[in-house]
C-alpha cells in the first residue's frame, strides 16, 4: 500500500524510513507514522499530559490550556502546515503529540530546578526526557522497553540536545554534532509549536486577567489584527473579538510560514531527505514576522510568565520538586520499590519519577512525605 503517493521528494516517506531499532512486521492497514501516533496516544505518558501545567496549574480552571491541549493544537495546526507544503502528515501529528512527554509537572520552572537537582548527575532536558519517555520507560511490550517509534520520530522529538548527550545518541545525536538539520516534518513542527503557544498563552492570559486587552495592544502584531476585527465588526468585544484576532493571527503565521518555506524549498530544491539535512533550515518565518513573533514572546515573558500572581506558584513549585529529590536522594526508601535502584543509576530514577508527575500528584506527594496529617 502507497501511504505516500502525494508527498513531495523532499518529505519523509514512511517506506524510506531508518527504521525502529527493534525490527517489526510491517502495520498492514497503517503507515508507519500513524503506526506511531498511535502508540503515542496510547502511552501513559500521553494520558498524564492532561495534568501537566502549560502555564497556569491545572486546578487554577478548567479552560486554561495543558500540555495535552498544547500538544493537541500543535499537531492541528502542523497537519494544516504540512499539507500544504506537502510533507508527511502524519509523521508530524506523530512528533507533535509526542514533544512534551517528558516534560515535568508545573511547566519550565519544574524543568528548570530538576536540571538543578540532576547537575552533578548528568542533568535534565525534557526533550531528552521525551525521548526517554518513547525509548525505555513506557511499558507495553513483551519484545522491547519503550514505544520503539521510527528513527524520524524520534530525531523529530529531540529538538534540543547538549553535545554531551548527543555523543552518547548515537546517529540520533550526530546532527547536533555535525550541525545538520532533521527532516522537515521535524523543523515544521519546532514552528507549530510556537505559533500554538504563542496564540493560546494570550488566551488563557487575558482569561486569567493577569493581562489586559490594552496591554496587549502594545503588541503591534496583535494591535495589527485587533483594529481589524474593529473595523469589520463594530462595537464586537468580549470573547469573540478575542478569538476572532487570535484567528487572524494564526492564519497569517501559518500561510508566513508557508510562503517563506517554499520559497526557500523551491530555491534549494532538495530531492530526498537526506537533501534536506545537508541543507541550511528550509522552514521558517519571514524576517518581518519573526521580528513580530519575537516582540510578542518578549511581551508575554515580561507581562505573563512573569506575573507576579506566576511568581509565587513558581516559588512554590519550586520549592515541591526540591523537597522531592532532596527527599528521595537521603532516603530512597520513601520511593516506590521499582524506582529503588542501585546508587550509580538512582539520581536518575528519581528524575524519572518526579518528571513523570503530574501537577497535583507532585502536591500530593510532597504532603504525604512532608506533612503530619497526610498517611
Amino acid at each position: 500500500m502507497d501511504f505516500d503517493d502525494r508527498l513531495a521528494a523532499y518529505a519523509a516517506h514512511s517506506a524510506l524510513g531508518r527504521g525502529r531499532v527493534h525490527a517489526e512486521a510491517p502495520a498492514g492497514s497503517r503507515s508507519e507514522f500513524q503506526r506511531d501516533r498511535d502508540r503515542v496516544i496510547h502511552s501513559t505518558a500521553f494520558r498524564r499530559l492532561e495534568y501537566k501545567t502549560q502555564v497556569f496549574l491545572n486546578h487554577e480552571g478548567d479552560l486554561f490550556r495543558t500540555r495535552l491541549t498544547h500538544s493537541i493544537e500543535v499537531a492541528q495546526i502542523g497537519r494544516t502546515l504540512a499539507r500544504s507544503l506537502r510533507l508527511n502528515e502524519d509523521l508530524v501529528e506523530a512528533i507533535s503529540l509526542a514533544h512534551d512527554l517528558g516534560h515535568t509537572p508545573f511547566g519550565h520552572v519544574g524543568q528548570d530546578v530538576l536540571n538543578d537537582c540532576m547537575r552533578e548527575h548528568g542533568g535534565f532536558e525534557h526533550n531528552l526526557q521525551s525521548l526517554r519517555v518513547v525509548d525505555s520507560l513506557e511499558e507495553h511490550y513483551g519484545a522491547f522497553d519503550g514505544l520503539n517509534l521510527m528513527f524520524e520520530t524520534r530525531e523529530g522529538i529531540l529538538k534540543h540536545c547538549s553535545a554531551a548527550n548527543a555523543r552518547q545518541l548515537g546517529d540520533l545525536g550526530k546532527r547536533f554534532i555535525d550541525r545538520t538539520q532533521p527532516s522537515l516534518e521535524a523543523q515544521l513542527t519546532n514552528l507549530a509549536d510556537e505559533i500554538a503557544y504563542n496564540n493560546h498563552d494570550i488566551d488563557d492570559g487575558l482569561r486569567s486577567g493577569l493581562i489586559t486587552m490594552a496591554q496587549m495592544e502594545q503588541v503591534d502584531l496583535f494591535a495589527r489584527h485587533r483594529h481589524a476585527v474593529e473595523a469589520e465588526y463594530p462595537g464586537l468585544a468580549g470573547r469573540r473579538a478575542l478569538y476572532e484576532t487570535s484567528r487572524r493571527m494564526i492564519t497569517v503565521m501559518t500561510a508566513d510560514v508557508v510562503a517563506t518555506s517554499a520559497a526557500l524549498i523551491a530555491d534549494a530544491a532538495p530531492a530526498s531527505v537526506d537533501d534536506v539535512r545537508a541543507n541550511a533550515p528550509l522552514i521558517r518565518f519571514s524576517d518581518k514576522m519573526k521580528a513580530d513573533t519575537t516582540e510578542l514572546k518578549r511581551f508575554l515573558h515580561a507581562n505573563l510568565y512573569r506575573h507576579y500572581q506566576v511568581n509565587r506558584m513558581r516559588v512554590k513549585a519550586s520549592r515541591i520538586v526540591n523537597d522531592l529529590f532532596d527527599a528521595f536522594m537521603k532516603d530512597p526508601v520513601l520511593l516506590p520499590p521499582d524506582y529503588q535502584v542501585d546508587a550509580d543509576r538512582q539520581a536518575r530514577k528519581i528524575a524519572d519519577y518526579i518528571a513523570g508527575m503530574t501537577d497535583r500528584y507532585a502536591i500530593r506527594e510532597h504532603r504525604r512525605i512532608f506533612s503530619i496529617d497526610e498517611l
